[in-house]
């Protein structure tokens, strides 16, 4: 049975000790005193109760916050780390991944995301493994948005059945 009280709680508890962090000027690691750990409490409070109050539909959200939180965090702080569009679509498919585990339903959505999040971060590599910008395919590769706005369309608009 799923109980509401666990995201509530994870929340005050949590910010409760970031103030009482902030109060004392006890910074866990440089930068801990930022928005981006606010995001990152919300998202574990999320998951908290994903896991815990069996609120599978939290997944999503939780991952996403955590995700990106944690993603601010470690951006600056390593080099191998990427600053890329495809990190976010990578933690969103992650997401959807996670709460297909429970809920039986969004794998679909989470592996089409993640396609996405390793053609957009390993793009040039990809292309260059194939060897397809020196054989001019190159111009024809500027479309590709085109094509995945055209799945989109044919996705919602025709596959009704």
């Amino acid at each position: 049975m799923k109980t509401q009280r666990i995201f509530p709680g994870a929340v005050l508890i949590s910010f409760g000790l970031y103030f009482f962090l902030e109060q004392n000027k006890i910074e866990l690691f440089e930068g801990f005193f930022s928005w981006p750990t606010l995001l990152g409490i919300i998202g574990f409070a999320f998951l908290l109760q994903a896991y815990w109050g069996k609120d599978y539909e939290a997944i999503l959200p939780g991952v996403i916050l955590f995700g990106y939180g944690l993603h601010f965090h470690i951006v600056n702080r390593l080099n191998l780390w990427p600053n890329d569009i495809g990190i976010f679509i990578l933690i969103i498919s992650l997401g959807f991944i996670l709460k297909a585990r429970r809920t039986k339903g969004g794998l679909f959505h989470g592996i089409l995301l993640l396609v996405v999040s390793i053609l957009l971060l390993f793009y040039d590599s990809i292309f260059k493994w194939f060897g397809v910008l020196e054989s001019g395919l190159d111009k024809a590769l500027t479309f590709w948005p085109f094509i995945l706005m055209a799945v989109g369309m044919y996705v919602i608009v025709l596959k009704k059945k």
